[in-house]
């Protein structure tokens, strides 16, 4: 479905089977499942059908807002009602400062929000699709799944300390973006229960030497600047290798630390956005053995350094530590990775496979593990250095996927192999008395093992059936075994009807997944409380509680279904409305239900404490709309719109909602061609209200105090591009044009919905040189 190949393939359009033939987001996996693959046969375009579909990608009019709905005989993206695609030139426009979510949270569907509702980690929202949470959206990078932050220990309220996996790769080597939600994407296996993002870089084959350059300039002194700068060198070895390089730098200051102080609740002002150092290299090799065979070696390497703005997970800006530490690199994530690739095409196959190892070492300052400190940077000793901790996290994905053609037939088969493996710092020093025993716990901290590791095996099998030339059904199973949480069926059916030559409704229903995380499975995973992260019912001479990993979790799962009308009259104008509706259930949480009590002697009293563990906590649902409207107004002007309506998103436990996000948000702009050689956009995005939670993610007690909605807000942005000469172009804008600034006015529950900053008024400047 989604285009693993990285490759922009829009010539599906003349004919099904070519059309198939690129279909990516494949791979059938080759290690713990050896002996399904005796070879790495693979798939993908020749360099004929690349020039092609790169043609053809640039006579597609598009925008930043722009939201591409298949209507084509490539059958697979026949049945994704929910794909947006964001192509090279609308990420050129959009002049990201570096963070793709920049422009993706303006598809429809797509918001940006934490980990949980709790907002104790604000400023680090990431990619949230159709309200299922960002740990629900799966990356991928050519196709390869990125899980980085899964190096990141979870908090008591399942918040994480982690941008998320969104800006590995620099705007300037992303030839386009993939956006897929509904049940399409169940296709993709764990992690893809609200949809998948795949980053799709540009071709070693295509000739480039480049150098781009991006200036960011806040008009307001509490907010930091940015600036980037990428090279791209690509193209022709020899007749038969091809190479691209990547080096990007990206640079941004932090918020002065008291930027929010303005708007403080309680007195106690929270921290503003941190800064960040992006370091990336990458090299690509690519050999075509023949006309049908495509062999590639990739090694990257990949570093992110916070520069720190006072920010922790409950506290208030401390003072003595911002007059240490502000600016300062308190923790950085080094991503490592080397993949083999194969792809190939044949008479009535392709395939597509690779095998790709992946190391992250997350390091920081010690930070309070338990309890009233937690997240907060340890301040040592007088005469003592700060001490450093480091998780290293390793993962070996391998996938292959096959597509045969017959007559009105598609039938594809792949399966996948996911390994990862985390060494933790963070094992717990708490010592139980010897009597005490709950499942895997070691009760000696000397003898708990701070590694652990599990493993997924996947294969699934779907047929794209043709049953007139306007009607296409795609039924498809999935099974995947995971060596901690068991087994899991995944069956799929989507249908695509043309009914008239303009009109199509499409249809969709899948069951997805996702596998619980390391830290959660991990039982010497140990988390203490003093009393604030135990439900209010513990008694308070208990002085406190314990939340241990949980083994026996089980999947997250979800069933998805969709259903969309779409208009296109041929000339670029189209629309297209869709009601999704998920069913979510076995969501992961910190434990509110007590498993048990234990003893604890602490000088020389014996005291008793509850004992809670990570737990699947029941059913959800979320239900929306989405809808987009692309309109040609001229030969050289164009407007789009998007809308994004949460009907309904809750718990039925207790009725809060599963993510912080608006209501309803609408993204709408136009771009002009003003001449060949000059572009001019606009764009305004408008949020709606965001409800407040009633209830502690962290305890599940209700709020004592009263909490805030996020008041509806809006930012318009615009900018222009100017070819100066066919190798120099420059570009121009204002971010958040009307200066509206959105502060944050607290850190967790106490500020309900306002837990977030949005940077004011920005000047860019953008600098692209083509040698």
């Amino acid at each position: 479905m989604l285009n693993q190949s990285g490759r922009s393939d829009q010539s599906y359009l003349t004919s099904p089977k070519n059309a198939q033939r690129l279909v990516t987001g494949k791979v059938l996996l080759s290690i713990a499942v050896a002996s399904i693959l005796s070879s790495t046969a693979v798939a993908v375009e020749s360099d004929e059908m690349v020039t092609q579909a790169a043609t053809d990608q640039e006579a597609v009019p598009t925008a930043t807002l722009d939201t591409i709905v298949v209507r084509a005989a490539r059958e697979e993206l026949e049945q994704a009602a929910g794909l947006s695609i964001i192509s090279e030139e609308a990420i050129e426009k959009a002049s990201l400062s570096n963070d793709i979510s920049e422009i993706v949270r303006k598809m429809p569907g797509v918001n940006l929000s934490g980990s949980s509702t709790s907002g104790q980690r604000g400023n680090q929202r990431q990619i949230d699709l159709r309200g299922m949470g960002p740990n629900n959206t799966l990356i991928l990078i050519d196709g390869r799944p990125v899980t980085s932050r899964n190096s990141v220990r979870p908090s008591r309220g399942s918040e994480q300390d982690t941008r998320g996996d969104s800006q590995w790769v620099p705007p300037s080597a992303i030839e386009s973006i993939e956006v897929l939600r509904g049940p399409a994407a169940a296709r993709y296996g764990s992690g893809s229960m609200g949809g998948v993002v795949n980053i799709i870089t540009k071709s070693p084959t295509k000739t480039e030497f480049s150098i781009t350059s991006h200036y960011e300039a806040p008009e307001s002194d509490l907010e930091g600047s940015s600036w980037r700068t990428n090279v791209n060198m690509a193209g022709a070895l020899t007749d038969k290798l091809s190479s691209r390089t990547t080096l990007g730098y990206h640079d941004s200051e932090g918020d002065d630390p008291s930027i929010n102080a303005a708007e403080a609740l309680d007195d106690s002002v929270a921290a503003g956005i941190e800064g960040v150092e992006n370091i990336d290299v990458r090299q690509v090799f690519e050999y075509a053995m023949d006309a049908m065979n495509t062999v590639g070696f990739e090694v990257s390497y990949s570093r992110q350094e916070n520069r720190w703005a006072g920010d922790s997970l409950f506290q208030t800006v401390n003072e003595s530590l911002v007059n240490e530490l502000e600016g300062e690199t308190t923790s950085k994530m080094q991503r490592y990775g080397a993949a083999f690739t194969h792809r190939g095409e044949y008479d009535n196959a392709s395939s597509n496979s690779y095998i790709e190892y992946n190391r992250t070492v997350n390091e920081g300052l010690a930070v309070g593990s338990a309890g009233g400190g937690e997240g907060q940077i340890s301040i040592p000793d007088e005469g003592e250095s700060y001490e450093w901790t480091e998780a290293t996290y390793d993962t070996l994905n391998a996938k292959s996927e096959w597509d045969i053609y017959f007559d009105r037939h598609t039938l594809t088969a792949g399966a996948e192999f996911r390994g990862e493996r985390l060494d933790n710092p963070v094992v717990s020093a708490l010592e139980f008395d010897e009597g005490f025993e709950f499942g895997d716990v070691e009760t000696d901290p000397e003898a708990r093992n701070p590694t652990s590791d599990a493993y997924l095996v996947g294969a699934y099998l779907e047929d794209n059936y043709e049953i007139t030339p306007d009607w296409y059904v795609t039924p498809g199973l999935r099974f995947d075994y995971h060596s901690e949480a068991g087994s899991n069926w995944s069956p799929s059916i989507n249908t695509t009807w043309h009914f008239s030559p303009d009109w199509s409704v499409k249809g969709g229903i899948s069951r997805a997944f996702k596998a619980p995380g390391l830290y959660q499975l991990d039982p010497n995973y140990i988390y203490y409380t003093g009393g604030n992260g135990c439900p209010s019912w513990v008694p308070d001479d208990e002085k406190g509680c314990y939340v241990l990993g949980n083994p026996d979790l089980e999947n997250e799962t979800s069933w998805n279904k969709e259903l969309t009308f779409t208009y296109d009259d041929g000339t670029g104008l189209s629309a297209g409305l869709t009601y999704y509706h998920n069913a979510y259930d076995n969501r992961i949480g910190a434990g509110i239900d007590r498993v048990g009590t234990i003893s604890v002697v602490e000088n020389s009293v014996t005291e008793d404490r509850s004992i809670f563990v990570w737990e699947n906590q029941g059913e959800a649902v979320i239900e929306g709309l989405e809808g987009f409207v692309k309109v040609p107004v001229t030969d050289t002007v164009s407007w789009s719109s998007n809308l994004t309506g949460i009907l309904r998103s809750e718990r039925k436990d207790n009725g809060e909602p599963l993510s912080l996000i608006p209501k309803f948000t609408v993204n709408t702009g136009v771009d002009w061609d003003i001449t060949p050689r000059w572009n001019a956009n606009a764009d305004v995005s408008y949020y709606g209200t965001i409800e407040a939670p009633d209830i502690s993610v962290t305890t599940g007690d209700d709020l004592d105090t009263a909490t805030l909605d996020r008041d509806p807000y809006a930012i318009a942005n615009i900018s222009t591009r100017y070819d100066l000469t066919q190798a120099v172009t420059v570009g121009a804008g204002i971010k958040n044009l009307f200066d509206k600034q959105i502060y944050r006015e607290g850190t967790s529950t106490n500020a309900g919905a306002r837990t977030f900053n949005e940077p004011g008024r920005t000047y860019v400047l953008d600098v692209s040189v083509d040698f």
